[in-house]
């Protein structure tokens, strides 16, 4: 059985409201294991965002406790690396100093920053652009820079919230595909936030189903298709049974 990075247990969380609180999320469990891609799905506001800001460290939950390593890490921070929706670079900061921001707030010189980062340029289809400004790239090339950023913070466990929400249905795919190839070339733990179905199959070995808020764990589903993942996969007879099977949960 893979060994278990990080552990939610029993996770509820409730907000203030005038009309008094409001409950997000209800004992919710997760596993992701050591080297996985875990998505979770759900209806709209369930509280999809509110599990990766407690995972983060951002908000405490009520109850339960998130566990990394068997460790207890509630309520800490720089535990994770964190790439939200927007892919939020400074607009006044170079690519190339955008994506060192991590490392410069661990203390890293950024000499040593921006030599880490320069070998990983041409990786991430961003050779070239090094000295450029996030106006002058397109959504996809703004994402990889993100998503190069969030590999620099050199967390073990990478948590990103819809990170390709924004893009058209072509770009999305290629990203998809790509997403898959950084994943298996640096090792990483993937918790992964989407709206998208189809999406979720393809790139996860696990999927979490939320309900309505107060939300708990309406289904955990196993995907069982072969690695490394093939974009005529979303026609395999076993792909087209998971989406049958999340539909019908959410």
């Amino acid at each position: 059985m893979p060994e278990k990075l990080i552990e939610l247990k029993d996770i509820s969380k409730s907000f203030r409201s005038p009309g008094g609180t409001v409950w997000a999320l209800s004992d919710i469990d997760m596993s992701i294991p050591k080297g996985s891609f875990v998505s979770i799905i759900g209806p709209s506001g369930c509280g999809k965002s509110t599990i990766f800001n407690i995972i983060c460290g951002l908000l405490r939950p009520d109850k339960g406790t998130v566990e990394i390593e068997g460790r207890d890490v509630t309520g800490k921070r720089g535990m994770v690396s964190y790439m939200p929706q927007k892919d939020l670079l400074f607009p006044w900061r170079t690519i190339l100093d955008n994506v060192i921001v991590g490392p410069e707030i661990k203390g890293i010189k950024r000499s040593e920053a921006k030599r880490r980062a320069k070998e990983l340029f041409g990786v991430f289809g961003l050779e070239g652009f090094e000295n450029s400004y996030p106006s002058m790239l397109s959504g996809g090339m703004r994402q990889r820079a993100a998503l190069l950023r969030t590999i620099l913070c050199d967390h073990p466990i990478m948590l990103l919230d819809e990170p390709f929400g924004g893009l058209d249905a072509m770009t999305r795919r290629h990203m998809q595909r790509w997403l898959l190839e950084i994943w298996e070339r640096f090792e990483r733990s993937v918790l992964f936030i989407t709206h998208d179905i189809e999406e979720a199959i393809y790139l996860s070995d696990k999927i979490y189903v939320l309900t309505e808020r107060p939300a708990t764990i309406g289904l955990t589903l196993d995907i069982d298709l072969p690695r490394p993942r093939r974009p005529e996969v979303v026609t395999d007879a076993r792909f087209i049974e998971y989406k049958r099977q999340l539909l019908a949960a959410l």
